[in-house]
């Protein structure tokens, strides 16, 4: 199983040095990661900028294993979003990658009684149609167990089945599930046969304590518990039992450290590599 490293890890590390995406790219190379992912390219031309960040990578010897954008189908002008991410699988195929992993929503239509679950039938043609027009491209789309509303492994699975298109998955964070209170090594379990991609990810977890303010960095989960990004095999997550059940239902693909903690950057991510690398090698 090959490591990568989303550019999303890299974000304390662009805030102090002002670096570019191809200064990224050399970052991650120096480091040892086998490649590297992509968020939305926030940039004037985004398709010339996806150009040039493939030819450096090409020429460094450095996949790009995924680009990864925001999304949301529960918008008023759903034909809008529709056309925006279909623009992301344009600059996806200019970066060479051949999965896109795209949002659901981050917040249900503000109608009295609407749940989730309504959610689903009202979003699946429109991320079908995406899909549809990535595999004319060669490229897979899949969304995230992210964003609370659709965090939980239930939820997700009820959306990929609606969706119901084999060029539609899932990309697996084992540490997100924490977010929605949920056990990460069952929730990975039952994603691991829709899995297109996958991040290893981990988090501290703080007792709840009434009357006492919430340790600095630290966020609430859905529940109320409270955690934090952390170094990768210094949390909570059981990553190796994680990376048991995706190989389990024999998923082969890129295992990518998507990192948000506190810690120094760079020794963070060199860190969380080396235990990566000890945890696949088993």
């Amino acid at each position: 199983m090959n490591i990568g490293v989303s550019s999303y890890s890299f974000r304390k590390y662009q805030k102090a040095t002002g670096c570019s995406y191809i200064d990224l790219c050399d970052k991650a190379k120096e480091l040892g990661f086998d490649g590297i992912e992509f968020i939305d390219l926030r940039t004037e031309d985004d398709l010339a900028e996806a150009a040039r960040i493939r030819a450096h990578c090409e020429k460094i010897g450095l996949p790009i294993i995924a680009y990864t954008v925001g999304a949301n189908f529960q918008l008023d002008d759903l034909r809008a979003e529709i056309e925006r991410v279909k623009r992301c699988v344009d600059v996806a195929e200019a970066l060479g990658v051949s999965v896109l992993r795209h949002d659901a929503t981050f917040k249900l239509k503000e109608i009295e009684g609407y749940t989730w679950e309504d959610a689903i039938p009202d979003m699946a043609p429109a991320i079908r149609e995406v899909s549809e027009y990535a595999r004319a491209k060669g490229i897979r789309t899949c969304s995230e167990n992210h964003g609370h509303i659709f965090q939980d492994s239930v939820r997700v699975e009820a959306l990929i089945q609606a969706v119901g298109s084999d060029n539609y998955g899932w990309l697996v964070d084992m540490g997100n599930f924490l977010c929605a209170d949920e056990n990460p090594l069952s929730a990975v379990t039952r994603a691991a046969k829709y899995a297109f991609h996958a991040h290893a990810k981990d988090f501290l977890h703080h007792e709840v304590k009434e009357g006492v303010p919430p340790p600095e960095g630290f966020m609430k989960t859905r529940g109320g518990n409270l955690i934090r990004g952390t170094v990768i095999g210094h949390g909570v997550v059981p990553v190796p039992d994680c990376v048991k059940a995706l190989r389990s239902a024999n998923y082969s693909g890129w295992l990518s450290i998507e990192f948000e903690g506190m810690e120094e950057n760079i020794p963070a991510l060199s860190a969380g590599l080396a235990y990566l690398r000890r945890v696949v090698a088993e």
